[in-house]
């Protein structure tokens, strides 16, 4: 469940307080969040700009509750100010809640009247660095390998993509897969093979994936067809690398919306793919991260995306389109990302096109057919 408080009302006003937080969300003291940093509620105002890092909060203040979500709304966060009921899942509810959105944050009294809601836009938090392109790179790299040392005992879902294996490159972690595909599992075992690396390999078949089907369908609180064929993969991997004793887990997400990953930018001109480009990451967590984060909820494990460190982020904004999406006789998508690769990685590796998850494990195939 994550995140989960509710009250016990009596005469209009909140009599006692509920409230739980399972991991990879905590509690400390009357806070429970979801946060790789320590909640200041000095700065409890502004904290979308003052928390450098994807989070969602409910703090018990003395005069007031406060919820909030960072800019990019990464991580779950629903509310019913009316029962006084807050939650990482819309389930929880007897009605359809109220949803924290990105960059708010949000004051309720103990009666439920909502005192304040306020919003911090992507601009506030997020300004382009000016930077070389040789200097961003190097920086990039840095940030990418400095990250490892958050994790403590986690792996890389790795994919064989650039994504994954840069990752998979720079950190001293066990690699797990999951696959329906007799194909990719060969390619991800090689690979890994190549950078001198095991990788545990779970294959899935349709069996498999008509079983966990209500628990994805339940978790990801959807039954959206394309979400559906990517949480699967998703799913089974974490719940992999759960079974295997891993209580961290690895994730590339973040790439393709930083770097120009996604097939549709090939034909945009570089006016329209910036303006792309920039949508797509702050429509990131709507559309991708909330989904993986209440799959890691499900599963007890914390989810890592080293590509989406807020200082990365910025970095990433500067960089010109036309070295994202290099357009030199052949399209080539995450052009600079791949040129960073290729320093730890072998180049053909780095160069790899590869098709997205629900496709390279055959999920998509397979929930066509039930």
């Amino acid at each position: 469940m994550s995140i989960y408080a509710f009250a016990e009302m009596e005469n209009g006003k909140a009599k006692r307080i509920y409230a739980s937080a399972k991991y990879p969300s905590r509690q400390i003291g009357n806070v429970f969040a979801d946060c790789d940093e320590r909640i200041n509620l000095k700065h409890a105002d502004e904290l979308p700009l003052k928390i450098q890092n994807f989070y969602a909060v409910v703090a018990f203040r003395p005069s007031h509750i406060l919820l909030s979500r960072d800019v990019l709304a990464g991580k779950p966060l629903y509310f019913d100010n009316t029962t006084l009921t807050f939650s990482s899942f819309k389930h929880y509810f007897e009605e359809e809640p109220l949803e924290v959105l990105g960059g708010e944050v949000i004051k309720i009294s103990y009666e439920g009247e909502v005192l304040e809601r306020r919003r911090f836009r992507f601009e506030d938090v997020f300004k382009p660095k000016k930077i070389e392109v040789d200097e961003a790179k190097e920086a990039i790299l840095k940030l990418l390998e400095k990250y490892g040392n958050k994790i403590k005992n986690g792996c890389v879902a790795f994919s064989g993509g650039v994504d994954s294996s840069l990752l998979a490159g720079l950190y001293d972690l066990p690699l797990v897969t999951v696959t329906a595909s007799k194909e990719e599992r060969e390619w991800v075992k090689e690979c890994a093979k190549r950078i001198g690396r095991e990788i545990e390999v779970y294959e899935f078949d349709e069996n498999v994936v008509k079983d966990v089907l209500p628990d994805v369908t339940k978790a990801i609180e959807t039954q959206d067809k394309l979400q559906l064929s990517i949480a699967i993969p998703i799913y089974l991997c974490m719940r992999f690398a759960k079974s295997l004793g891993f209580g961290e887990i690895v994730f590339g997400q973040g790439a393709d919306e930083l770097f120009g990953g996604y097939k549709r930018y090939e034909n945009m001109d570089y006016k329209e793919l910036e303006f792309e480009l920039r949508k797509d990451l702050m429509e990131i967590g709507e559309r991708n991260l909330v989904r993986d984060n209440k799959i890691a909820y499900a599963n007890e494990i914390k989810l890592h995306t080293p590509y989406l460190q807020w200082d990365l982020i910025k970095i990433a904004l500067s960089i010109p389109t036309e070295l994202k999406v290099k357009r030199n006789g052949e399209v080539v998508r995450k052009y600079i990302l791949r040129e960073i690769a290729k320093e730890v990685i072998p180049k053909d590796m780095a160069y790899r096109d590869k098709k997205a998850i629900q496709y390279s494990t055959g999920t998509s195939k397979i929930l066509r057919r039930l």
